[in-house]
């Protein structure tokens, strides 16, 4: 059985930052890597889910709205992906920092934080989103960002 891409990438050596992980036709998916995988710094189940609401909700009101398909965390919980269509990647990242920016000035309740919005909103927590979210973008902006995977 053939490996799937992201399974190819040493994980060892793998650094945070934006990446191209596979191009499917128009459809781009972006790694967010937001921690060194394999090194026991995790993001916990209540940054992530507080991420993809915080995140989702500002990309999909963005200027690439109608280019963005999916947005959610990745299970070994060291980023999430982001998937899009027919936009350029110089975009994606300018977009990606403009949505961390709005979600560490974000004055407000969480979005989508209710029972009829949420099938685990009691787990959300603005405050951990933005740390989070700072710390990304600590990432992004103190290297170069060349959609590479670094071999």
């Amino acid at each position: 059985m053939d490996k799937i891409e992201s399974f190819k990438i040493n994980h060892n050596t793998l650094k945070e930052g934006i990446y191209i992980s596979r191009v499917d036709g128009d459809v781009i998916t972006y790694d967010l890597r937001t921690r060194k995988p394999n090194q026991g710094d995790f993001m916990d189940n209540v940054t992530m889910h507080s991420v993809e609401h915080m995140f989702a909700t500002y990309i999909r009101n963005s200027k690439i709205s109608d280019s963005v398909l999916y947005f959610g965390p990745m299970g070994c919980q060291t980023g999430v992906y982001l998937l899009g269509k027919g936009v350029e990647k110089e975009v994606v990242l300018e977009e990606v920092i403009k949505t961390l920016k709005k979600i560490i000035e974000h004055d407000g309740e969480v979005f989508g934080n209710t029972q009829l919005e949420c099938g685990n909103y009691k787990t959300l927590d603005l405050q951990k989103a933005k740390i989070e979210c700072e710390r990304y973008l600590n990432v992004l902006s103190n290297k170069v960002n060349d959609f590479k995977y670094e071999e």
